[in-house]
């Protein structure tokens, strides 16, 4: 229950940088291309490659701050951190195929996922 915990304190302040951000670069660049969302994927992605390298294999740091940090904080700012993260897996235990159908079925999967939502809400409407 404590891990549920820290990765719930985790999530709702990077969940609530990913809002800042998200408010932030609207004011300055507008609402035309989605800058905040592809900001916050990368710099989530840089963040959760230092510190898996950093802290998970040179320091050694307890289970608990790896899932406040990277599920909870990273996850809350975004989940294609995680993503990016398990294609690296992948690919670095050299297995590029599955890496490859990973990333393919996800990002495939979810924009079929978001247009099936779509039109099934505009039917129900």
């Amino acid at each position: 229950m404590f891990n549920v915990l820290i990765v719930a304190l985790g999530g709702a302040i990077g969940s609530t940088l990913r809002y800042l951000v998200g408010m932030a670069t609207m004011r300055v660049l507008g609402p035309g291309f989605p800058w905040s969302t592809l900001g916050v994927n990368i710099v989530g992605c840089f963040i959760m490659g230092v510190f898996i390298e950093v802290m998970g294999r040179r320091f050694n740091v307890s289970n608990e701050l790896r899932l406040f940090i990277a599920t909870g904080v990273l996850g809350g700012f975004t989940t294609f951190s995680a993503f990016s993260l398990d294609f690296a897996v992948l690919w670095e235990r050299g297995e590029p195929l599955p890496a490859v159908l990973y990333a393919l079925a996800s990002v495939c999967g979810a924009l079929i996922a978001v247009f099936a939502g779509l039109m099934l809400a505009r039917s129900l409407a």
